[in-house]
């Protein structure tokens, strides 16, 4: 970090989480950038935009975690759709598991951290 600058603790958390939630979003159906990123917004605090999300996509693609298909769209240009591979869903499913240990190691620390100031600390 450089001197000065202010940490967002929650952009870092989204960063590293952000592949993860879109492969998530795409485990049921295919989806458009905008309507993966409708989804994530209506999360909570995923929120991201467009242009945040479409490198990410072709990274996805590029790493073969999704596939994509053009469709044409009665609201305009054609879409480029997303669909998750199975490679997609190993990771998903490998990540899944991750997380909850992961969760699980945090959420004791700050259970733990609270319960401290509640006796006044130790």
């Amino acid at each position: 970090m450089v001197r000065g600058e202010t940490r967002n603790p929650l952009t870092e958390l989204r960063r590293g989480v952000l592949e993860h939630c879109v492969l998530a979003v795409l485990r049921e159906d295919e989806s458009y950038a905008f309507g993966i990123v409708r989804v994530l917004s209506g999360a909570g605090e995923l929120v991201t935009s467009e242009g945040t999300i479409y490198p990410l996509l072709a990274r996805l693609r590029r790493d073969r975690l999704v596939t994509t298909t053009w469709r044409e769209s009665d609201a305009g240009p054609p879409r480029r759709y997303y669909r998750i591979t199975d490679a997609g869903r190993r990771a998903l499913d490998a990540f899944s598991g991750d997380w909850a240990r992961f969760r699980d190691a945090v959420d004791a620390l700050l259970g733990e951290a609270n319960h401290e100031g509640d006796a006044g600390g130790r």
